[in-house]
Parts: structure tokens; sequence; C-alpha cells
């Protein structure tokens, strides 16, 4: 009943008017779909400017047998957004997801590296081989400026501002960011290029492309998580990691040592400063410690 053109302007709204990226539509749109399913498998048949919360209430008991808490509030909170969004356009005037809660979720923390944890996973790779200094620039890079993966495939070239210590990110909806970076970093990425990447055959669209698989083309996310699994089962590191474990471990060392929420937010390109503060994960007697440097009524 008039589903797909709503949820196609829609998708048009998050693209052009917010900025959203295409993972995250795509995101959006799924949850449209789950409940679109949801009412043709009831032959339910409702526009969605007429649906209320009634109906809205039966898909979200069925789905909460189906999904964990953190996945409900995630569908919920798209939902809530695309009638916001016939609100806006005055497609509809009230919002049927007004009175409708999500469930209580537990705040995850992420998982972290000690120091000494990141040196023994870069010290395990072999550079003997090409693909061994490929993996240890994209390493450093990934830790010291705390990037995401999709950034870290998508760095180019053209992105790079030595002269200046920052390199250019575009992160999530396209939003352009500065990030320092560290000589030593810079170092590796430089030996990369110029002494190994000279020796691939670039494909033509990713000659601006900084890190590339061995046939010239842009590397992969799973690649990467690949890279580093395997470097972690070869110093038998117990902890299960990913390519954003680096990031953690980015945000967290530097607030362990001194830095603050509002730089790191920056650096990390979160949009809200609320997402930055789940690494406030520390214990009480680094608080305390913070409370004793920098507080006027510290303990003499």
């Amino acid at each position: 009943m008039n589903w797909d053109f709503y949820i196609k302007s829609y998708q048009s709204y998050l693209k052009i008017e917010r900025g959203l990226s295409k993972n995250t539509i795509t995101n959006y749109s799924f949850d449209m779909e789950r409940l679109c399913l949801f009412l043709s498998d009831n032959n339910i048949e409702v526009s969605p400017l007429k649906i209320n919360e009634e109906t809205i209430q039966q898909f979200i008991y069925t789905i909460s047998s189906q999904v964990n808490a953190r996945s409900q509030a995630r569908i919920i909170s798209g939902l809530k957004s695309f009638f916001s969004y016939l609100i806006f356009e005055d497609y509809r005037k009230d919002n049927p997801m007004e009175l409708i809660e999500s469930p209580k979720t537990a705040r995850k923390l992420p998982d972290t590296l000690a120091v000494e944890e990141i040196d023994a996973l870069i010290a395990a790779i072999d550079l003997s081989t090409n693909e061994g200094e490929r993996n240890k620039a994209m390493l450093e890079t990934l830790y010291s400026c705390g990037l995401r993966v999709s950034e870290l495939v998508a760095l180019k070239i053209s992105d790079l501002f030595f002269d200046e210590g920052f390199i250019k990110i575009t992160g999530k909806g396209n939003k352009e960011r500065f990030v320092p970076i560290a000589n030593q970093t810079q170092n590796y990425i430089l030996i990369y290029k110029n002494n190994v990447r000279t020796e691939v055959p670039v494909k033509k669209e990713f000659t601006d492309t900084l890190f590339l698989n061995r046939r010239g083309g842009q590397l992969t996310r799973a690649m990467v998580f690949t890279i580093i699994k395997n470097l972690a089962s070869k110093i038998g590191l117990k902890k299960k990691i990913s390519p954003h474990t680096f990031r953690h471990s980015f945000a967290t060392h530097l607030l362990e040592n001194g830095a603050d929420l509002r730089s790191i937010q920056l650096m990390l390109g979160h949009e809200s400063i609320t997402t930055t503060e789940i690494y406030l994960h520390l214990d009480r007697t680094f608080l305390t410690e913070v409370m004793n440097n920098f507080h006027p009524r510290k303990t003499k």
C-alpha cells in the first residue's frame, strides 16, 4: 500500500539531506522491509500514512523473539526516524512510534589491546615479503590514527599531507576530517609507497588508492580482518580482536595518557561526544590520579 514510494523518498532524504553513508541507508531500509514483510505475512493492508501504534506494537512484539535487545532497539530507532520524516514532509500529522520505548541495553565496552600487545602483533609481521611491508604500514596507520577499517582501505595518496603532519579522512556520511599522523607512521607509509607499491601493477581506477592488494586493486575490509586474525593466532593472543580493536585502543590509550574527550572525538570523527564517552571505562586508580592532578580540591 504505497510503502515503496515513501521508502524510496525516505532513502533520498537520508542520502541528500542528512548525508548518510550507503551502509547506514541500507540498514534503515532493512528495518522498513522487516515491517512490510510483517504486514504482508499477517494480511494487514495499511499504508504508512494510516498505520497505527497498535499494529507497530504487534510487529515489535513479533521481532522481539527473533532478535536481541540491541537489534530491537536499532529497529525501533529506524522506524522512529522514518515516521519523523513523514511528519517533516507533512505526509502525516502524528508519529505512531511516539509512545514506544526501546528496550534497555547494556552499554558494551569495546575490547582493547595493551601497547605491548599491539607491538607484538606488528612485530610478528613477516617483512621479507612485499605484503609484510604493506601490512606493517597499514596496522601502524590503523592504530596511530584511530581509523575505521573502511577509512583505512579507502585512504588515498592525495589524502597524505605529511608536510603539515596530517592525513585527510573521509568518514561516515562523507564527512571529512584531518587526523594528526606521527613521523614514525609517516616513515612506514613512505617505505611502502616508495619501495613496495611501485612494484604492484596498479589498476587504472586505483592509481590514487594507497594500500593495494597484490593484483593492484583496493583491499577489502575482510582482508584486513584476516590479516589481523592471522597475526593474533601467530603470537597466541587469546583475545577476540578485529580492525576496530585498534581504533578502540587508540582512543583508550589517548585518554589514559591525559587527552581530553573533545580532542578524541574530533580525531575519531564521532558526531556526538556521547559516542566518545564509551571510552571512559577506566579503572578507579586512574580516575583518582586524574582527580588529584587536575581538580582544585585535589588531595594535598
